[in-house]
C-alpha cells in the first residue's frame, strides 16, 4: 500500500471486503471472517487484540490499515438522560449522534451525512448546508461508540435500536447506509434483526425503492403536511420527490407483517395542526398499514414557526385514531442539549 496515502479503516467493511484484505496480505480467505468477528462482535479497538491472528499478520495490518475506532470529541447529557455525542468528521467538520435510553430500550439516532442537501426550512441540519457524506466506517463508529455511554457495560444488548434520523438524508448516502445495514444484520456482523433498525427519509426516489427491495428494515417518511404546495415550501425535496409518488410506491409493498411503515409529522401552530389537515392526511395515507408519529416542533434560530399546542396535537391524534390510523405523540427528548428532532447542527 502507498505509504503516502492515509490508512484505510477496517470497520465499515463487509465480509467480502475483509476477505479481500486478508488475501491481499497473504492470509487465507477464512481470516476475513475472523477479522469480522473481532471488529463487529468483540468490538476491538487495536490490532494487538486479535489474538488468533499471527503477530506477523497483525504487524502487516498495522502498517497498512487502521481499525477505524475513535472516541467522541465531546459528550453532553440531558436532564432526561438523553446523551449527545460529537464526532470529528475531518477538516474541522463535526457530526452528532444521540443515545436515548428509555426503560428497556436504548435507541441510537445515527447521522449519515455532514449536514444535509434537503434544506428543509424547519431543520437545523438542513439550514447548516451540506458538507459531505459519511463513510460506512464513520457511521459504524458512532454505533460502536454508543456502549461506552452505558455505565461500565459494553455488550451489544445495551443498544436495542438504531434509527437513521440524525444529521443528513440517509438515502442521499444510500450505498454507505446500505453497507452499514448489511453489517448490522448479517450473521458475520452484529447479527441484529432488521426490526431493530429504522431508516427515516424525505422519500428520495429511486433509493427508497432500493431500500424497500434490498433490506427489511423499518421505514419512516418525513411527511409533515399532506398539502403538496405547503410541503414544497417547507421541504424543497417535494418538488423532485412528490409525496403522491412516494405514497404510490409505498402502496405496492406489504407492511402488514413484521416490517413497519411510519410517517413523521412535525406540528406547527396555525400551519398544519387543524382538522382539515388531519382529514387530508387520513385521506392521503388511506389503505396503507402504517402509523403516524406526531412530533412537537423544537424551536431553532431563524425559523419563524411555533409549536402546535398540546390541545391541537391531542385533537389531531384523536381524529386519526377515530379513522383507524395508529397515531401517537412522540415524547420530546434532549431538547435542553439541542439533541431533539431537527436540532442537530454538528456542534455540542
Amino acid at each position: 500500500m502507498d505509504s503516502d496515502k492515509p490508512k484505510v479503516p477496517l470497520i465499515g467493511m463487509t465480509l467480502e471486503e475483509l476477505t479481500n484484505v486478508a488475501v491481499s496480505g497473504g492470509m487465507k480467505p477464512f481470516v476475513g471472517k475472523q477479522f469480522a468477528e473481532w471488529l463487529y462482535k468483540k468490538k476491538i479497538t487495536r490490532f494487538d487484540q486479535m489474538v488468533n491472528i499471527s503477530i506477523k499478520n497483525r504487524d502487516w495490518l498495522e502498517k497498512n490499515y487502521i481499525v477505524g475506532r475513535y472516541k467522541p470529541s465531546d459528550i453532553r447529557k440531558s436532564e432526561d438522560g438523553t446523551m449527545k455525542m460529537l464526532f470529528s468528521a475531518g477538516s474541522g467538520k463535526f457530526i452528532e449522534s444521540v443515545l436515548i435510553p428509555d426503560h428497556e430500550r436504548s435507541t441510537l439516532c445515527v447521522s449519515s451525512q455532514i449536514g444535509c442537501r434537503m434544506n428543509c426550512y424547519f431543520c437545523a441540519t438542513g439550514r447548516a448546508g451540506y458538507k459531505g457524506n459519511l463513510t460506512s466506517a464513520e457511521i459504524i463508529n458512532q454505533i460502536l461508540s454508543a456502549p461506552d455511554l452505558f455505565a461500565g457495560k459494553e455488550t451489544k444488548d445495551d443498544l436495542t435500536n438504531i434509527v437513521f434520523m440524525g444529521m443528513g438524508e440517509p438515502l442521499d448516502n444510500f450505498q454507505a447506509v446500505k453497507k452499514v445495514i448489511d453489517i448490522l444484520t448479517s450473521r458475520w456482523g452484529f447479527e441484529w434483526s432488521p426490526k431493530r433498525i429504522t431508516v427515516s427519509s424525505v422519500g428520495k426516489l429511486p433509493q427508497l425503492k432500493e431500500l424497500l427491495d434490498e433490506t427489511k428494515v423499518h421505514v419512516a417518511i418525513s411527511l409533515h403536511t399532506p398539502d403538496s404546495m405547503e410541503r414544497e415550501q417547507l421541504m424543497p425535496a417535494q418538488k423532485a420527490f412528490p409525496i403522491t409518488s412516494i405514497i404510490k410506491l409505498l402502496k405496492s409493498y406489504d407492511f402488514s407483517h413484521q416490517r413497519r411503515l411510519s410517517f413523521e409529522y412535525i406540528m406547527w401552530k396555525g400551519v398544519n395542526d387543524d382538522i382539515a389537515h388531519a382529514q387530508s392526511l387520513a385521506s392521503l395515507i388511506s389503505g396503507l398499514d402504517c402509523r403516524v408519529n406526531l412530533i412537537r416542533f423544537h424551536q431553532i434560530p431563524g425559523v419563524e414557526l411555533n409549536p402546535a399546542t398540546e390541545e391541537r396535537m391531542l385533537m389531531f391524534r384523536n381524529y386519526l385514531n377515530s379513522k383507524g390510523i395508529i397515531a401517537t405523540i412522540r415524547a420530546s427528548r434532549g431538547e435542553d442539549i439541542f439533541a431533539a428532532c431537527g436540532m442537530l447542527a454538528g456542534k455540542c
